[in-house]
């Protein structure tokens, strides 16, 4: 029996330090509904990882939202901004490739992969496995992430907008490395596609319209 417990014991030892990254930052909304931007977002940290200091914005987005690009990627939040120009994104095709790189996280990344999956929500096409993505990420925020949460704001000037807002940060425990993210079962940011928002919408539209009629047959 003890040579069991000796043997979970360093079993647990040598699993805990290879899971460093957490993934408590939350941004809400976390997929809003809208066909246009600028947006409001809030974002703090939901237990674990309060707080997270250096905090990053990450942005990526389709091949054909950065082709049509017609100004600055602009964060701004009360006392600050950063802009992003179209050249400061950087192209990432392979599937199995992480970001940011592994050399400036401790885990605190994403594949290609999932950030593509993630890019499809809405679509009626699917991002293609081979098409291109592009990515950037900057320091934003004047303070570091906590429970307390902070509001920014993201404007996206693209006639073919599609892109995810996540953020990175750095916990108390991190050896200079980003350890904390969004995680990525929520999408951040993503302008849909109208259509499918149009099928969406529907059914609340018709209900909408009904509510109003009944309600003049009530006052007649």
């Amino acid at each position: 029996m003890r040579k069991f417990v000796l043997l979970a014991l360093v079993l647990m030892v040598v699993i805990i330090p290879s899971v460093k990254a957490m993934g408590t930052i939350r941004i809400d909304p976390a997929w809003p509904v809208m066909l246009e931007s600028p947006v409001d977002f809030t974002i703090w940290v939901n237990g674990a990882g309060n707080p997270t200091s250096e905090p990053n914005v990450f942005l990526v987005m389709t091949e054909a939202c950065w082709d049509n690009l017609t100004g600055d990627v602009v964060v701004s939040w009360s006392d600050g901004f950063v802009s992003f120009t179209k050249e400061e994104f950087t192209l990432a095709q392979l599937n199995s490739d992480k970001l940011p790189p592994t050399n400036t996280t401790e885990g605190a990344s994403y594949t290609v992969a999932s950030l593509k999956d993630h890019l499809s929500c809405g679509l009626s096409e699917p991002i293609s496995s081979t098409e291109t993505i592009y990515w950037a990420i900057k320091p934003f925020l004047s303070d570091p992430l906590t429970n307390t949460p902070q509001m920014f704001n993201a404007t996206l000037p693209s006639t073919h907008p599609r892109m995810l807002v996540y953020a990175l940060g750095k916990t108390a425990r991190a050896s200079n490395l980003f350890d904390n993210k969004v995680p990525t079962t929520r999408p951040g940011f993503v302008v849909p596609e109208l259509g499918p928002m149009l099928l969406i919408l529907a059914p609340f539209s018709a209900f909408a319209i009904y509510a109003v009629r009944r309600r003049k047959l009530q006052l007649k």
